[in-house]
C-alpha cells in the first residue's frame, strides 16, 4: 500500500470486446505462452460473456465488466497481458459479477508476455459493501470505478483456483496494481484457492468490504503479501505467504485509516490458519504489522524470516488488543514481538497464549503445522486444530499453484 486513499481517473476507450475462438493456447505453467490464438480482451462488455476451458486470450489494455455482466471463465483458461505500453488490467464494476471457476488440475491462470515483478495491472473487484472512507463510496485505484455501499452480502461473483502472475504495473511513482484488489467486495462472493505469484505491489489487498477468503498463496510480491485498510470486516482460513527471493516489506501490513484511525466500520477481520515466511532480510524487517486503528482477530499463525515478526502500532490499535476487543492467540514467532506505543507489551502477548524466539521447522519453504490451537466458532472456518496454514497430509496447494 503505497498511501491510504487515492482517486485515480484512468482514460480509456469505451470499445467493444473482441472475441473469436480459432486456435487453442497453453494452460500456463510459469505463464505459459499465447500460442498463436486470435481471441482479444479490451475495452468493455456490457452482456455476458463466456472465454472457453482450454483457449488462451490476449489482454490489450483496461478490460471492464460493466453493471448487469457477467465475465464467466472456465476452467483452463489462459489470459494473457500483451507486452507493450498499453496498461493491462481486469476490472469488475459495482452490479458486474465474474464466474471464474477453475479447478486444481486445470488452474485458471492471469500472466503476462512479460515474466517479471509489475508487468500488468491484476484483478480488481468493485462490490457495495460498506468501507469507512468519508461518504462511504470510493474511486478504484485503478479505473476510476465506484465502490462501496451498504450491501454487506452484495455478491460479485467465483474465484476459485486462480493464478495471478507478474501484477502490479507500476502507473506511477505512488500507484502501483496489485495482484488480486477486492474493493468493498461482499460477503455474496465467493474466494477460494487463489495465488499471487511475482508482482509488484501487494499480492492481496482489500479496500473495506466484507469478503471472505480461503486457501490464499501470496508469493515474492514485492510490497506486501496481505495487506487491507477502509474497515475490511471478513473472514480468512489458511493463508501462505512467502517473501523468498524478492525483497518486500511487510509480510501483512494492517490498517484502519491512516488519516483517521477511529473511522467506522472499523478493520475487523477475523483470520486463521496462517503461514508467514520471510527471507531473513533487515532490510524491510517486519512481519505482521498492525496500525492505523485497525483491530484483528488472528489465530493459529506461523512467522518466521523477519527480525520483527510481529509490530503493534498507533493508540488505537494497541488499545484494542490491550481491551480484548483485537485477540491475539496461539501465535508463534521465530523471533519477537514489538509495540511502539508500549500500550499492549510483549508480556500481554505471551500471557495471551501466544510465544516468542520459537525455534520452527517447515518443509519446502511453507508446508507444516504445530499441533495444538484455537478453535474458531464460525460456520465459515474448517476444523483444524494446529498452527500454519499447510498440513502435508492435506496439501491443498498442490497442483495449480507455483
Amino acid at each position: 500500500m503505497k498511501r491510504e486513499f487515492k482517486f485515480v481517473a484512468l482514460a480509456f476507450a469505451a470499445m467493444s470486446v473482441m472475441v473469436s475462438c480459432e486456435k487453442k493456447g497453453g494452460n500456463g505453467g510459469d505463464g505459459g505462452d499465447g500460442g498463436d490464438g486470435n481471441n482479444e480482451l479490451v475495452g468493455e462488455i456490457t452482456k455476458d460473456l463466456t472465454l472457453k476451458s482450454g483457449e488462451s486470450y490476449t489482454l490489450n489494455g483496461s478490460f471492464h465488466v460493466k453493471n448487469g455482466a457477467t465475465l464467466t471463465i472456465e476452467p483452463g483458461v489462459t489470459i494473457i497481458a500483451k507486452d507493450d505500453k498499453v496498461v493491462d488490467y481486469i476490472l469488475i464494476e459495482q452490479g458486474a459479477r465474474i464466474d471464474a471457476q477453475g479447478t486444481a488440475d486445470k488452474p485458471i491462470v492471469m500472466t503476462s508476455e512479460k515474466k517479471e515483478h509489475g508487468a500488468w495491472g491484476g484483478l480488481h473487484i468493485c462490490g457495495k459493501a460498506p468501507i469507512n472512507v468519508p461518504g462511504k463510496t470510493g474511486k478504484s485505484e485503478i479505473g476510476d470505478a465506484v465502490y462501496g455501499g451498504d450491501d454487506a452480502a452484495d455478491n460479485s461473483g467465483v474465484l476459485k483456483y486462480i493464478r495471478i502472475e507478474y501484477a502490479g504495473y507500476p502507473f506511477s511513482e505512488e500507484k502501483e496494481a496489485n495482484g488480486f484488489t477486492f474493493y468493498g467486495v461482499g460477503n455474496g462472493t465467493v474466494c477460494e484457492y487463489l495465488q499471487a505469484y511475482k508482482g509488484s505491489d501487494d499480492g492481496f489487498e482489500w479496500f473495506g468490504g466484507t469478503v471472505n477468503v480461503k486457501y490464499l498463496i501470496s508469493t515474492d510480491n514485492t510490497d506486501d503479501l496481505f495487506d487491507w485498510t477502509e474497515g475490511w470486516t471478513g473472514k480468512a482460513q489458511f493463508l501462505v505467504g512467502v517473501q523468498e527471493v524478492a525483497e518486500c516489506d511487510c509480510l501483512m501490513e494492517a490498517d484502519n485509516h491512516s488519516d483517521n484511525p477511529a473511522l467506522t466500520p472499523v478493520s475487523h477481520p477475523v483470520i486463521s490458519n496462517v503461514t508467514l515466511v520471510g527471507n531473513g532480510s533487515e532490510d524491510n524487517k517486519r512481519g505482521v504489522r498492525l496500525r492505523a486503528g485497525t483491530q484483528v482477530e488472528l489465530y493459529n499463525a506461523i512467522v518466521i524470516g523477519k527480525p520483527q515478526c510481529l509490530t503493534v502500532e498507533t493508540e488505537e490499535t494497541e488499545n484494542a488488543l490491550k481491551d480484548g476487543v483485537s485477540k491475539l492467540q496461539n501465535i508463534l514467532l521465530e523471533k519477537d514481538m514489538n509495540s511502539k506505543e508500549g500500550i499492549y507489551t510483549s508480556n500481554m502477548f505471551v500471557e495471551a497464549g501466544n510465544k516468542v524466539q520459537q525455534k520452527i521447522s517447515l518443509s519446502d519453504v511453507f508446508k507444516g503445522i504445530i499441533d495444538g490451537g484455537v478453535s474458531v466458532s464460525d460456520i465459515f472456518f474448517t476444523s483444524a486444530s494446529y498452527a500454519g496454514a499447510v498440513d502435508p497430509e492435506n496439501d491443498w496447494t498442490k497442483g495449480w499453484s507455483l
